[in-house]
């Protein structure tokens, strides 16, 4: 009975011993996968952080309710944010406590307006950590850093394509190219980086006679003297290269007032706050139908789930260029982990520099397709249009599934 007791004992506890050190099952193990988000989020550009954050916050709920990184185990992924505030410098020290108290981040996103994500990506690239940015400058990616990845066509090459594309869109629609043009612009840093080329030249070899322009200092009081003279020299389309959201209420107000909308005069624009909700509700549907606007990337309707799901969350009115973006960013590290098989920054780095597809990541940006150079610019990244139709802005261009056919107004 003795020995029978004994032989029972001796098995249990060597039982107990084998499962206290034999391995968990590997979903056991794993632990979150943490990505990090840095965008403003108080201060004068807060609104639009708190869009990226909606696109992100729902990329991390998709990916796990589709089975987190299947490569790990399942592994969840978890998203670490932080405020860029209102300044670089703010956003340098948000990415410096970032990379002290996360170590186990394996990229990042953000930080929107592209002097922060200059001085962010300071940091991120001493910790040799992955960033990716939708922000416009060259300069972020023209300093020879390995780790820092534009999915954007960067600001000058925006530029660059923004005059031969309009005129060809407009000659697709009319059947002619225009003979002239004006300009409208504030004299703040991104409207004369962005109207350069065409200035410098530009006009020029596109057979354009410029005959208004005029250069405002921010904030605009009155659009009266401005509008006033592209009424009297009557250009067949008109650049509003405005930065801020009141200046586009009162310019676009004051072109429809005085009877030159976009409606009847073609306008362009430069960037996402021209597409914004806000503008919508101080401006008015009716003295924004028709206004064209550059970007880098807009959603579509062949986005239709995306975008009904993401309206259904947040309550936006559609998906834009910020929180669509941040939507992708978030499926690239996804899919640069799964790939890499590894929760560690430098494999998932090797795994966005071999990426190259058409597939999964890719059908959240325009061109829908996802490479990088040796600078870390995405190839053949297009510059891309919306146009205010039916009071919702739809992208017109480049033309593909789910785009809207742009129109051009007759005078």
């Amino acid at each position: 009975m003795l020995a029978k007791w004994l032989t029972s004992s001796l098995l249990t506890l060597a039982t107990a011993i084998v499962a206290a050190v034999a391995p968990a099952p590997a979903w056991a193990q794993q632990k979150d996968v943490e990505i990090a988000l840095i965008v403003p989020l108080s201060g004068p550009w807060a609104r639009q952080g708190q869009l990226e954050r909606m696109g992100a916050e729902m990329a991390i709920d998709d990916i796990n309710k589709a089975g987190g990184i299947k490569s790990l185990g399942g592994a969840k992924m978890k998203l670490i944010v932080s405020d860029s505030g209102d300044s670089a410098e703010k956003a340098k020290n948000a990415a410096q406590r970032l990379v002290a108290q996360n170590p186990d981040v394996i990229g990042g996103i953000g930080a929107w307006l592209s002097s922060f994500t200059l001085a962010v990506t300071e940091v991120t690239e001493r910790a040799e950590l992955p960033w990716l940015t939708l922000s416009y400058s060259d300069v972020i990616t023209g300093r020879g850093f390995h780790y820092v990845f534009q999915t954007s066509a960067t600001g000058d090459r925006q530029s660059e394509l923004a005059l031969p594309t309009i005129m060809q869109l407009a000659q697709s629609v009319t059947g002619k190219k225009p003979a002239t043009t004006g300009v409208i612009q504030d004299n703040t840093a991104a409207p004369v980086s962005f109207m350069k080329p065409m200035r410098a030249g530009g006009f020029e070899k596109a057979g354009l006679k410029v005959v208004v322009d005029e250069t405002y200092t921010p904030p605009l009081s009155d659009a009266t003297p401005l509008v006033s003279k592209v009424r009297t020299a009557r250009p067949d389309f008109m650049w509003v290269i405005s930065t801020s959201i009141p200046d586009d209420s009162l310019l676009v107000q004051k072109f429809a007032e005085m009877g030159i909308g976009p409606s009847k005069l073609p306008i362009v624009g430069n960037g996402a706050h021209f597409g914004t909700p806000e503008l919508l509700k101080v401006a008015g549907a009716d003295v924004l139908e028709g206004t064209l606007i550059t970007v880098a990337n807009w959603s579509n309707d062949g986005q239709r789930e995306l975008i009904d799901e993401f309206k259904k969350r947040t309550g936006e009115p559609w998906l834009t260029q910020d929180s669509l973006s941040a939507y992708g960013h978030v499926w690239i590290l996804k899919e640069a982990a799964e790939k890499a098989g590894a929760a560690e920054r430098h494999k998932v780095a090797d795994a966005i520099r071999a990426m190259d597809t058409s597939e999964g990541a890719a059908k959240y940006f325009a061109g829908n397709h996802i490479k990088f150079d040796e600078k870390g610019r995405r190839v053949d990244a297009p510059l891309v249009i919306f146009q205010w139709q039916n009071s919702v802005p739809v992208t017109v261009y480049p033309q593909g599934p789910g785009s809207a056919k742009a129109r051009w107004a007759m005078k």
